[in-house]
């Protein structure tokens, strides 16, 4: 992630670097980091050089229990090629939301952690985006990570949207887009939620939002929507669209929708 949507600082604390500690004494805390996939350890398995390991990264909290912070795959990796040691760089006194805000330190220049594993870690770490992004979506008793009826599958939109335009903006777009079409995964679909979000950013003072959900769902459902925004993006095929300009072409939707049928007097933008 070359550039971080979080923001990253630790107490000062005691570290050791190159302890090697036994494999079966190591946890891991998953609230503190992504899960294990185990096919990803065993391929690390197969073409393991041990010499080239490096270390991997714990935290020994007070009561003397040690956690891996960084490294969970390579562990696997070494117990699956039976191996009783591995070298740590061991940290002291951390808590469990130090624990994920050092995760984090570790990945932030890695493609490796996905947008989600860094919001759910980032939850842990008590990262002030995640926790509003997480109370508002609680709000409207949805989850964030996959695409379904109670759960947004666009991630990225919707850490975009709390960080641009502030945690108020997305609790009224998604109360928007479900008074327009109800809880359907096409409903939380990014370029809308994107669209909807511009919209209520620049002309909420002046908006009904249950007039703007009329109106929208006049126009037509969500997919027509997502259609027509991504058609209009991509001028027909000749275009790149990206998500940026799909977005923007979804809030001028949302201003035609709005000001249909209003005097000049009464239109937004």
């Amino acid at each position: 992630m070359a550039k971080s949507r979080f923001q990253y600082t630790l107490p000062d604390h005691r570290v050791e670097y190159g302890v090697e500690v036994e494999i079966d004494s190591l946890r891991v805390d998953e609230e503190a980091q992504r899960g294990l996939n185990l096919k990803r350890a065993r391929g690390i398995a197969d073409g393991l050089i041990v010499d080239a390991l490096g270390s991997i990264v714990v935290s020994e909290r007070d009561d003397g229990s040690r956690y891996i912070v960084d490294g969970m795959h390579r562990r696997e990796a070494c117990r699956i090629r039976g191996l009783r040691t591995i070298k740590a760089e061991i940290h002291y006194g951390l808590t469990q939301q130090q624990e994920a805000t050092l995760f984090l330190i570790k990945n932030r220049e890695s493609a490796k952690v996905s947008t989600l594993d860094e919001y759910r870690v980032g939850l842990t770490a008590g990262d002030e985006l995640c926790v509003n992004v997480d109370r508002v979506l609680k709000s409207h008793n949805l989850g964030l990570g996959s695409s379904s009826t109670n759960s947004v599958g666009a991630v990225s939109a919707v850490l975009r949207i709390t960080k641009q335009h502030g945690p108020e903006v997305l609790d009224r777009t998604l109360k928007v887009v479900e008074a327009a079409w109800g809880r359907d995964k096409e409903s939380w679909d990014g370029v809308i939620l994107g669209g909807v979000a511009t919209f209520l950013s620049r002309h909420g003072a002046d908006i009904d939002d249950d007039e703007l959900a009329r109106k929208m769902l006049k126009r037509g459902l969500a997919a027509r929507w997502r259609s027509e925004a991504l058609t209009r993006a991509s001028n027909g095929g000749y275009n790149n669209s990206g998500t940026g300009s799909r977005e923007s072409q979804c809030y001028q939707m949302v201003l035609e929708a709005w000001n249909k049928g209003r005097t000049a007097a009464n239109r937004v933008g």
